[in-house]
């Protein structure tokens, strides 16, 4: 029979998550201009991690119902591509995007951040999603609503391009959203290829969701991140 986990695990072991994701964000702004961190996505999606683990936490040390799959659901999408797109794109020396000349630069904190915002959340959520929440709460209509969240980054990125001064760092957060070197068709382009990326995990997890087994039993699970009424 599957043991009843005490709520005091998932609750430490959200906060512990939630910490790293806003250690990594606290480091980042103070060691650079706040303005320009929080034009990356990395950082909207840590920023989402950090709250909505927090108030799992919460949640699972009252014994309060569990937060709305949607909004668990989706931080795990989002910060899952945030670890993907690092390790895969953008410190992959392979890829036509890399930036792995620059990340091998970064020292002390600024290391210390990188690997809390690139590695540590997106590993711990998964681990969260794997063994504190019951399984078959996910929707494939979840996956096109989840879309949301890219495409108002990529609103805010562009436009953000268009209104800053072109000498402005990190004009544009990423290479491939870099409207100078690939025109607004290229970029586009790239986003549709993203966003199709995203659908697809997104499709991924709810499939997983359905047929993954339970690691404790639904009715013992203490403020699951995919249980909920809304989504």
């Amino acid at each position: 029979m599957p043991t009843r986990p005490h709520p005091v695990v998932p609750a430490v072991f959200r906060c512990l998550i939630a910490l790293a994701a806003a250690t990594g964000i606290v480091i980042e702004c103070v060691e650079g201009d706040p303005r320009v961190v929080f034009s990356f996505f990395t950082i909207w999606s840590n920023t989402a991690v950090a709250v909505v683990l927090g108030l799992g936490a919460v949640r699972a040390g009252r014994r309060q119902p569990a937060l709305p799959p949607l909004w668990t659901g989706g931080v795990l999408l989002c910060i899952l591509v945030v670890g993907l797109v690092f390790h895969l794109v953008l410190d992959n020396r392979a890829s036509g995007f890399n930036q792995a000349a620059e990340i091998a630069r970064l020292t002390g904190a600024r290391a210390v951040a990188n690997q809390l915002l690139h590695t540590v959340t997106p590993i711990g959520v998964l681990l969260d999603w794997l063994l504190f929440t019951a399984p078959g709460t996910l929707r494939p209509r979840h996956a096109a609503q989840w879309l949301a969240a890219p495409g108002a980054y990529l609103v805010f990125a562009l436009t953000r391009g268009a209104l800053v001064s072109p000498d402005t760092p990190a004009r544009y957060p990423y290479p491939f959203l870099d409207v100078t070197a690939h025109g607004y068709l290229g970029v586009l382009t790239h986003a549709l290829v993203l966003g199709l990326g995203f659908w697809a995990l997104g499709l991924a997890l709810v499939a997983v969701d359905r047929f993954r087994p339970a690691v404790a039993r639904r009715e013992n699970r203490i403020s699951s991140l995919g249980a909920g009424g809304l989504k």
